[in-house]
C-alpha cells in the first residue's frame, strides 16, 4: 500500500549507492515515484533527502541548498579518483619531503585559501556531464577527460584533528559548502597546495539546508509512514513562505494568478520563489512574484496530501 507524498530523511550506510537506497524506499513506500536531492558516493555515509510522489517536485528547490560534511583527508599520495575507491598513485620523493615539512600552521593557511568563492575543477571520475555523457563513464571507456572549473562557495573548511602516520598525515575536517562542491576535489587541491598529493578516505554528509542527519533514520527497520515529513512542513524548511486564503488556494490550484499583498512578503525575499501554504497547512504551489501578482511555477496535487 502506498503512502502520501512527502520528504524522507535517510542515513545512508557505507558501501551502497544512493540508487540502492532509492530502490529500497520504493519497495517500502509502495511507489516508484521517489527521487533524491543529491547523491552520495558508495564510500560516503550520511544524509540523503528523498521525495515521495508529488513531493519529488520539491527536490528541485532542495538540490541547491548548502551542505555540511565531515571528512578525513589523507596527504602523502593521491588516487585515480581522488578518494579511497580509486587506485593509489605512488608517492614520490617530493611527496615524502612535503609530508615531513608539514605543520598545523601550514595546513591551516592552505585550507583558508580554499574558503570563499573558488574555481574548482571536479574530479575526472565524477557525475559531471560532458556532451551528454557522465565524466566517469568516459573515463571507464578509456577517454582522457579534462573538466572545466566551476565557481563554488566554501563557507567553512576547518581542521578538527591531524594524525601523522608513516609517510602520510590524516586530517579530520569539517566543510560547509554550496551545492556542486566536490569535497574530494578539496582534498586533492589541498594536497597540491601543500606540495604533495591528497585524497579523501572518509566522508559523511551531516546537513542539507535545514535538514540534519540527526533526524534521519537508518535503512534497517525504516518506518516510512512515521518518518514522512509533509510537503508543507518540508517547504517551510526550504524556502520563504506566503500564506494564502482558501479562495486564493483554489485559484492557484487552477493555475491562476493572485494579487500579492506586500505585507505578506518579507522585504529580503520579494524576488525569491515562495511556497504558497493554504489553511489546513496544505502546500498549494511554488510561486514567483510577477509584478503585483503571484504566478504558479509548480503545483502540488491535493489528494496526495490528505
Amino acid at each position: 500500500m502506498g503512502v502520501n507524498s512527502g520528504i524522507l530523511l535517510v542515513d545512508k550506510p557505507q558501501g551502497i549507492t544512493s540508487h540502492d537506497v532509492v530502490a529500497r524506499m520504493r519497495r517500502l513506500a509502495g511507489t516508484r515515484k521517489i527521487g533524491h536531492a543529491g547523491t552520495l558516493d558508495p564510500m560516503a555515509t550520511g544524509l540523503l533527502v528523498l521525495g515521495v510522489d508529488s513531493a519529488t517536485r520539491l527536490l528541485h528547490y532542495l538540490v541547491g541548498l548548502d551542505k555540511e560534511y565531515f571528512a578525513t583527508i589523507r596527504l602523502g599520495w593521491g588516487t585515480t579518483t581522488d578518494d579511497a575507491e580509486g587506485e593509489p598513485l605512488p608517492a614520490t620523493d617530493v611527496d615524502r619531503a612535503a609530508i615531513a615539512a608539514l605543520t598545523d600552521e601550514s595546513i591551516h593557511v592552505a585550507m583558508l585559501r580554499q574558503v570563499g568563492e573558488i574555481d574548482q575543477v571536479p574530479s575526472a571520475v565524477s557525475a559531471v556531464k560532458v556532451d551528454g555523457k557522465r565524466a566517469y563513464q568516459r573515463v571507464r571507456d578509456g577517454e582522457q577527460v579534462e573538466l572545466a572549473s566551476r565557481r563554488v562557495t566554501v563557507s567553512a573548511f576547518e581542521l578538527l584533528e591531524s594524525r601523522a602516520g608513516d609517510g602520510y598525515v590524516d586530517l579530520d575536517v569539517r566543510v560547509e559548502c554550496s551545492s556542486g562542491t566536490y569535497v574530494r576535489a578539496l582534498a586533492r587541491d589541498l594536497g597540491s597546495a601543500l606540495g604533495t598529493a591528497g585524497h579523501l578516505t572518509a566522508l559523511r554528509r551531516s546537513r542539507i539546508g535545514q535538514y540534519s542527519v540527526d533526524e534521519a533514520s537508518e535503512l534497517e527497520g525504516f518506518d516510512v509512514v512515521a518518518s514522512l515529513i509533509g510537503p508543507a512542513a518540508a517547504a517551510r524548511r526550504s524556502m520563504p513562505v506566503v500564506e494564502v486564503t482558501a479562495a486564493e488556494a483554489v485559484d492557484l490550484g487552477h493555475g491562476k494568478r493572485v494579487a500579492v499583498d506586500e505585507a505578506r512578503l518579507a522585504a529580503s525575499d520579494r524576488d525569491a520563489s515562495f511556497a504558497a501554504i493554504a489553511p489546513g497547512d496544505r502546500l498549494i504551489a511554488i510561486v514567483e512574484r510577477r509584478g503585483d501578482q503571484l504566478k504558479v511555477i509548480t503545483g502540488f496535487p491535493q489528494q496526495e496530501q490528505s
